[in-house]
C-alpha cells in the first residue's frame, strides 16, 4: 500500500514526459491521455483522504535510505487535503482547456501535468531540500504556462513572475543550505528534532535561515508587500492556468503552516514561534489592500486575482493566531476559497467570450447570449466569494472569527467585515456593469460553451457541498489542525521509517 503514496507524483509527471513524445498534429491524442491522468487523480486523492483519515502517517523512502540522506515522502491529513485540493482544480480546468484553450500554444499538457506533479510532490515530501526541487518543478511549468497563448501583456507580466520567484529560489536555496551546513539534516522531522536540542550559539544563524523561508514562502503566497506580482500575473494568464494558480498561492500558505509548526513549534524552544509575530500585521494588511485593489479593478480577472490575495490576507491572519481551532478555520476557508476564485478566474474568460470585443473590461459591452445562465452563475460564485450566507464562504469565515478569541485578535474582526463590504462593493459593481449596463446593440450570438459552463459549475458546486458536509469536514479538519500542532507523532513516524 506505501507504494500507491508515489503515485500522485509519478502519474502526472510520466504523462507530461509521454505526451511530449505526441508531435503537434497529435491533439486529439494528447488531449485523451491528459484527460485521463488528470481525472484518476479524483480517485486516488479520495484513497488518500480515507487513509489519511484513519490518523495514521503513512510513509515511503524512496531507495529505503535512511535519514539524513534519503527523499521521504509522508500522507498526514493536511497533505491528503492538499492533494484533493489540487485534484478536483485541476479536473475543472482540465475540463475547460480541452475545449480550445490548449491549442493556443505549444505543449500545454505536457506542462499542466507537471506542474500538477510539481504541487503533488511538495504537498507530500518530508525533505526541504526536495520540497525545493518540487517547488521548481511547479514553476518552471507555470513559466511556460504563463506565457501559454503569447501577447504583449502576458510577456511582460510573465517576465515580472519569472525574475522574482527566480529571487526567491536563490533564497530558498541559501536558507536550505544554512540548515543543512548547521542541522546535518533536511529531512523535516529530523530538522524539527534537532533543533530542539540546537547549540545556543547557532540559534540566531538558524533563526535568519527561518526568517529567510518565511520571505521565500510569502513570496509565493504573494502577502504584502510581495503581492504586487499577481495581479498582473493572474490576469494576463489563460482561464484555465489562472484556475491552476489559484492552488499556486496556497502552497505558499501550506509551506509556512506545515515548516512554523513542525521544525518551529511550541515545541521550538527559543526558536519557537518565530513566524507569528512577522506575519499578523503583513496578512491583515494583505487582507485589507486585497479589497482595495478589488474596488480598484478594471477588468474581471483582474478582481478575481484580487480575490485571491484577500483569501491569502485572511488565511495568513487566522493561522498567525496558532491556536488548533483557528488551523482548522483556515483550512476548511482554503478549500473553499481555492475552487471557488478557480470557478470565477473560469467565469470571467466565458463571459469575456461574450462580449466581443468588450472582453472582460468592467465597461459596458454587448446583451450577452444565455443572460441567465451566465448571471446565475456569477450571482453564485459572488455571494460565496464574499462570505454570504448561506454558503461556504460566509460559513469559513464564521469560523475563523469564532476561532479568535484571544486579545490581540481584535483587530480581525473590523479588518475582515470591512474588507468583506469591500468585496460585495466591488463584486456588485462588476455584476451590475456586465449584466445590466449593456450597450443598445444586438447580442454577439456566440454559443455558450457547455462542457465550459460544466467545469465552472463543477467548482462552484464545491462551496454548496462544502455546507453540505460540514460536520464531517470539520471533525476531519479539527483532527488535521491537531496533528500540526503536536508535531511529535509525525517525528515519530518518519524517523522510525527512517532511523538516523
Amino acid at each position: 500500500m506505501n507504494h500507491l503514496l508515489v503515485l500522485p507524483i509519478l502519474l502526472p509527471l510520466f504523462t507530461g514526459a509521454f505526451l511530449l513524445l505526441f508531435n503537434e498534429k497529435a491533439s486529439s491524442h494528447k488531449r485523451v491521455c491528459s484527460t485521463a491522468a488528470t481525472l484518476l487523480l479524483l480517485p486516488l486523492s479520495a484513497w488518500l483522504i480515507a487513509v489519511a483519515g484513519q490518523g495514521q502517517f503513512l510513509t515511503y523512502a524512496l531507495g529505503d535510505w535512511p535519514a539524513p540522506f534519503g527523499i521521504v515522502l509522508v500522507l498526514d491529513r493536511l497533505s491528503a487535503l492538499m492533494v484533493m485540493i489540487t485534484a478536483v482544480l485541476a479536473s475543472a480546468a482540465m475540463i475547460y482547456a480541452i475545449r480550445g484553450d490548449d491549442a493556443r500554444g505549444r505543449n500545454f499538457h505536457a506542462l499542466f501535468q507537471f506542474q500538477i506533479a510539481g504541487l503533488n510532490g511538495a504537498f507530500l515530501t518530508g525533505d526541504l531540500f526536495n520540497l525545493y526541487v518540487f517547488f521548481e518543478i511547479l514553476l518552471i511549468a507555470s513559466y511556460a504556462l504563463l506565457l501559454h497563448g503569447s501577447g504583449r501583456e502576458r510577456t511582460s507580466a510573465g517576465l515580472h513572475y519569472v525574475l522574482l520567484n527566480l529571487l526567491g529560489s536563490s533564497l530558498f536555496l541559501i536558507a536550505v543550505g544554512t540548515l543543512y551546513g548547521l542541522l546535518g539534516t533536511l529531512n523535516m522531522a529530523d530538522l524539527a528534532r534537532r533543533i530542539t536540542q540546537v547549540n545556543p550559539v547557532d540559534a540566531p544563524l538558524i533563526a535568519a535561515a527561518g526568517g529567510l523561508l518565511l520571505l521565500v514562502f510569502a513570496l509565493k503566497a504573494a502577502l504584502l508587500p510581495l503581492y504586487f506580482w499577481l495581479p498582473r500575473a493572474y490576469a494576463g494568464a489563460t482561464a484555465p492556468v489562472a484556475a491552476l494558480f489559484a492552488v499556486m498561492t496556497k502552497m505558499g500558505v501550506y509551506s509556512i503552516l506545515r515548516v512554523y509548526t513542525l521544525l518551529f513549534g511550541p515545541e521550538a524552544g527559543e526558536l519557537a514561534q518565530l513566524a507569528p509575530p512577522l506575519l499578523w500585521p503583513l496578512a491583515l494588511a494583505t487582507l485589507a489592500l486585497g479589497s482595495v485593489g478589488a474596488l480598484a479593478a478594471k477588468q474581471l480577472q483582474e478582481l478575481v486575482a484580487y480575490l485571491v490575495l484577500v483569501s491569502v490576507g485572511l488565511l495568513l491572519a487566522g493561522l498567525s493566531l496558532g491556536r488548533t481551532e483557528s488551523i482548522a478555520a483556515c483550512l476548511y476557508y482554503l478549500i473553499h476559497t481555492t475552487w471557488i476564485t478557480g470557478g470565477l478566474f473560469l467565469l470571467s474568460d466565458l463571459l469575456a467570450r461574450q462580449r466581443g470585443d468588450t472582453g472582460s473590461a468592467l465597461v459596458a459591452g454587448p446583451p450577452l447570449n444565455a443572460p441567465l445562465l451566465l448571471s446565475g452563475l456569477f450571482f453564485f460564485g459572488a455571494v460565496s466569494i464574499a462570505g454570504l450566507p448561506p454558503l461556504s464562504g460566509f460559513l469559513g469565515k464564521v469560523l475563523i472569527l469564532r476561532s479568535a478569541t484571544l486579545p490581540e485578535a481584535r483587530w480581525l474582526w473590523p479588518v475582515l467585515l470591512l474588507s468583506s463590504l469591500g468585496l460585495i462593493i466591488a463584486l456588485s459593481r462588476a455584476g451590475s456593469t456586465v449584466f445590466w449596463r449593456t450597450q443598445a446593440v444586438e447580442p454577439t450570438h456566440r454559443k455558450v460553451d457547455g462542457w465550459r459552463v460544466f467545469a465552472v459549475a463543477f467548482l462552484m458546486s464545491g462551496s454548496v457541498i462544502l455546507v453540505v458536509i460540514a460536520k464531517p469536514l470539520t471533525r476531519y479538519l479539527d483532527q488535521a489542525a491537531e496533528q500540526m500542532m503536536s508535531p511529535g507523532a509525525y517525528i515519530e513516524a518518519v524517523l522510525q521509517e527512517t532511523p538516523p
